[in-house]
């Protein structure tokens, strides 16, 4: 399949919602064993938007509502995915980080903070997500944005493979 590439901005309405749900929905159907999570900013956006019941059997809760990127996150983590999240050292990152600290399974999550971090990717275990685009509301639905989405398991691989060598779990204090 080709990258799917999607420029983003408030003034045409296309946001990157429906592309970042689709990839969480994969993931909860079939798990991947690492995801990683990458960007400078981050909120808890809407992960998947079940307030119709459409993903009902997805989630081990099924309500009506719109799951969060912790949510969604967290329940990987239970799922049996090793869930690295990487994000600026900041007040604003710090919500979504409690957020997913106290919904997910610690022994299978990371969060790391670098305050050098600029990247903007989320690699699960045949796919990757992306671009110029923070996982915040600005990024995903108003700015102008790039993103690409490429499901390819090969470069999927390389990417967490450069993630491991750039910010492997070590003993440091930047790691929660």
């Amino acid at each position: 399949m080709p990258d799917r590439i999607i420029r983003t901005s408030g003034k045409t309405g296309i946001t990157a919602e429906s592309l970042i749900c689709a990839a969480l929905v994969g993931e909860l159907l079939s798990p991947s064993p690492e995801l990683w999570l990458v960007s400078p900013w981050i909120s808890d956006v809407a992960g998947v938007d079940n307030t119709r019941g459409e993903f009902d059997a997805l989630f081990l809760d099924p309500v009506a509502r719109i799951y969060t990127l912790a949510d969604v996150l967290a329940q990987l983590s239970y799922a049996g995915s090793r869930i690295t999240v990487v994000t600026r050292p900041d007040d604003h990152n710090r919500t979504f980080a409690s957020r997913l600290k106290q919904q997910s399974d610690m022994a299978r999550c990371t969060l790391i903070f670098d305050k050098n971090v600029h990247e903007k990717t989320m690699c699960g275990g045949a796919w990757l997500v992306s671009g110029s685009m923070n996982f915040t509301v600005r990024g995903m639905m108003l700015n102008d944005e790039a993103v690409t989405y490429r499901t390819d398991a090969a470069a999927a691989a390389t990417t967490r493979m450069d993630f491991n060598h750039r910010w492997g779990i070590g003993t440091d204090d930047t790691h929660l």
